[in-house]
């Protein structure tokens, strides 16, 4: 999946130097779930592309800018009463941030989202003190749907979770 300069695509064991140095980072940490582990060291890497680069369909996907992998991006359906939704979740490498890399990945996995798996709504749960997050969501045609008070516990700091979603008919009525 390519649009101009930005491409997704399948995890590789050859990005996995460059996957450690870009995610070993506490900022890019703070933000994610405790699965990502911080440090984030070479046996992390190794494992995650290992388990990611199996799964059919594609469910995770390396960011590449002018080839370059910057960050990752994920799609996950849910299930039993859920499963006309998926979960998105990504983060972008730091010397990346401010450049509308990942707003238009987010803009890629929604399409492949949309076309690839049977679902009506496609979500993300950032944190609410990443503004950064909420604003690639808000410029990918996102809406917030909710803030959950004091509902996710994150380096023993109970913190704020924002939902925003994009449902299929306004995507598809958006023309993508």
């Amino acid at each position: 999946m390519a649009h101009s300069s930005i491409q997704l695509r399948p995890w590789s064991l050859n990005d996995i130097s460059d996957l450690v140095q870009l995610a070993n980072n506490i900022n890019i940490a703070k933000n994610m779930t405790d699965a990502f582990p911080n440090p984030y060291t070479y046996m992390d890497a190794e494992a995650f592309v290992r388990r990611v680069s199996t799964e059919i369909p594609q469910k995770v996907f390396a960011i590449a800018y002018n080839n370059k992998v910057v960050g990752s991006i994920g799609i996950f359906p849910k299930e039993d009463i859920h499963r006309k939704n998926a979960e998105i979740g990504y983060w972008l490498g730091e010397p990346y941030h401010g450049k509308g890399i990942m707003t238009e990945a987010v803009r890629l996995i929604v399409k492949y989202g949309f076309e690839t798996f049977d679902i009506e709504r496609i979500y993300a749960a950032p944190f609410r003190n990443n503004k950064a997050s909420q604003r690639v969501l808000q410029k990918s045609g996102f809406i917030l749907e909710a803030v959950l008070r004091m509902s996710i516990i994150k380096y023993n700091e109970l913190q704020d979770e924002t939902i925003y979603s994009i449902r299929k008919v306004d995507y598809i009525g958006e023309g993508w």
